[in-house]
């Protein structure tokens, strides 16, 4: 089914989250193995049912979002991210929430929050907020909007919008996240005006809301509430010497000197029992993100990491990250080495030098490594990964093992179907094989392709005579073609 238009495309997510009550990717295999704030209660009767629709949405929403985006893909700072948002979920009053984060390759201030639990990040938040907390506060605000079902609230009064709306919101944030800049923001923002005037996606309240929920989760978690004021006039003063063109996230968030002053006010009134220190890990992880950045120009990552008060241990692992890219692999190992012995408690050193030995080539230095980071730390996603990709290399039906039970807990994870993909090709599973990229595929939003390679799957199946592959391949096909027949509803 052709869809130019990504407006078309947007339409089509939403209506296609109203048929996502199947199994998910996850299920796959499974045949083979307090403060008051004045804010509305979130205890009615009918809660459940809202956020379960606005979970199918929120998934349907994303798989279009990663077919059109540029992912960054850095299972370093996903983990990070993922484990930012896990320690403000039980303030935020959202603790049954099954959160999903997405990080954008993008240089664009942004982060953003869909209904159904989905958070975005770009990489260009980490660039421009030089301490853990200023990043704390973004996010720890986006999850109030969630905690408060922002979204649907401000369409209960206007339910026939509701489609049209989620797409034009999409469609805005595509042409930004692929570098549209204002033409995205153009169209976001006008799409808004066209359906809302009081019933913006964010309105005034909504926002206000969304920063005391946030402070309040932030003070709760042990982080300076202050910070959120400090981010916010940060990005006023951005936006002015841009010469008023604002930063994405003010753009959809809009800060008047009221609303900073509400939260200056209630920032100043909350006390943090216990303090966090700034965390080296917040700095390792920026770095990662100014050289996702700065790929051409690797000196502007170190350059711009160097301003302020970055630790030097810090400077030390970009200098790494740099001298790997320049191939200068051994010095980069003896460095990450080094630091890692000084924290050992980092474990995105150790996974940092397995990953430079890897893309070094150094296939059995990157096993050995990662096998002994995962003795001291079973489970640590971004070294399974690493590990299961240089098995690849070396015992593909050991890297099918390991990418297998990877995929089973990371179910909405491409990357990790991308490499299982792999994995099943090269150790004689081909008809899995081929499942697992039909995952991959449904998964960033391609449900024809997804469809078409089922059929490949299930030839391979039958010519095998693997029947477990073949009952499992039919039933995901049902599933796919129940998806398209509601993408063709609309």
């Amino acid at each position: 089914m052709a869809m130019p238009r990504i407006a078309t495309t947007c339409l089509a997510a939403c209506a296609l989250s109203l048929a996502l009550a199947q199994p998910t990717s996850a299920q796959w295999i499974d045949d083979q193995s307090s403060g008051d704030y004045g804010l509305p209660s979130l205890t009615s009767s009918d809660s459940q049912a809202i956020s379960g629709e606005e979970t199918r949405l929120g998934r349907a929403w994303l798989r279009q979002f990663r077919a059109r985006a540029p992912g960054w893909d850095d299972p370093i700072a996903q983990e990070y991210v993922e484990g930012l948002v896990t320690q403000l979920l039980p303030h935020s009053g959202l603790v049954d929430t099954n959160t999903l984060v997405t990080l954008v390759e993008s240089r664009m201030l942004n982060a953003f929050a869909v209904p159904g639990g989905v958070i975005g990040v770009n990489a260009g938040l980490f660039a421009f907020a030089d301490e853990e907390a200023a990043l704390i506060s973004v996010l720890a605000h986006e999850l109030g909007h969630l905690s408060q079902r922002h979204y649907s609230r401000g369409q209960a009064r206007a339910e026939q919008t509701q489609i049209p709306a989620m797409a034009a919101m999409l469609a805005g944030m595509l042409i930004a996240a692929s570098g549209g800049g204002d033409a995205g923001i153009g169209v976001a923002m006008g799409s808004q005006a066209a359906f809302i005037q009081d019933q913006l996606a964010y309105s005034r309240r909504f926002e206000r809301e969304a920063d005391r929920i946030g402070l309040q989760a932030m003070a709760q978690a042990g982080y300076d509430p202050q910070a959120m004021v400090r981010m916010f006039r940060a990005m006023q003063r951005m936006a002015n010497l841009q010469g008023g063109n604002p930063p994405e996230f003010l753009m959809t968030h809009p800060v008047t000197e009221s609303r900073l002053s509400d939260t200056q006010d209630r920032a100043s009134q909350l006390r943090v029992a216990r303090p966090r220190d700034e965390a080296l890990q917040y700095s390792l992880v920026r770095a990662r993100a100014l050289l996702t950045i700065h790929q051409r120009d690797p000196q502007q990552a170190a350059t711009r990491l160097a301003q302020g008060e970055t630790p030097e241990s810090a400077r030390r692992y970009l200098a790494a990250l740099i001298d790997a890219e320049r191939g200068n692999v051994d010095t980069a190992l003896r460095e990450l080495d080094a630091l890692a012995r000084e924290w050992p408690d980092l474990a995105l050193l150790p996974a940092s030098a397995a990953e430079v030995a890897f893309k070094a080539g150094r296939y059995d230095d990157a096993i050995e490594r990662s096998r002994r980071q995962l003795r001291l730390m079973p489970g640590h996603v971004p070294t399974t990964r690493l590990l299961g990709e240089a098995l690849l290399q070396r015992d593909p039906d050991e890297a099918w093992r390991v990418l297998r039970e990877l995929s089973e807990r990371r179910p909405e994870d491409p990357q990790v179907f991308t490499l299982l993909a792999e994995a099943a090709g090269r150790s004689d599973r081909e008809a899995w094989g081929h499942l697992a990229r039909a995952e991959q595929m449904q998964l960033t939003g391609r449900i024809d392709s997804a469809i078409r390679q089922l059929g490949v799957a299930k030839g391979v199946a039958e010519r095998e005579g693997d029947t477990t592959a073949a009952s499992r391949i039919e039933q995901r096909r049902k599933d796919f073609l129940g998806y398209r027949e509601t993408l063709e509803k609309f």
